[in-house]
């Protein structure tokens, strides 16, 4: 599946069908991250149940540690 993610197309395994997965797919399951779906923004409670379908736009944004 081909995804729009940050501005940038990509192409995800068939396996990656929620947003939770693309989120582990990615490496940042674990950090605090917010997902805006085709212009929509999700809920976390939603990550799991929102399914994600060829050419959607997937925007992420996770906070980075730094000083």
């Amino acid at each position: 599946m081909k995804l729009n993610v940050n501005g940038e197309q990509v192409e995800i395994p068939n396996t990656v069908e929620k947003v939770s997965d693309l989120l582990e797919h990615l490496g940042i399951n674990e950090k605090v991250a917010i997902v805006e779906l085709n212009a929509n923004i999700l809920q976390k409670a939603d990550h799991a149940a929102t399914k994600l379908t060829n050419g959607d736009r997937v925007e992420i944004v996770h906070f980075v540690g730094g000083g």
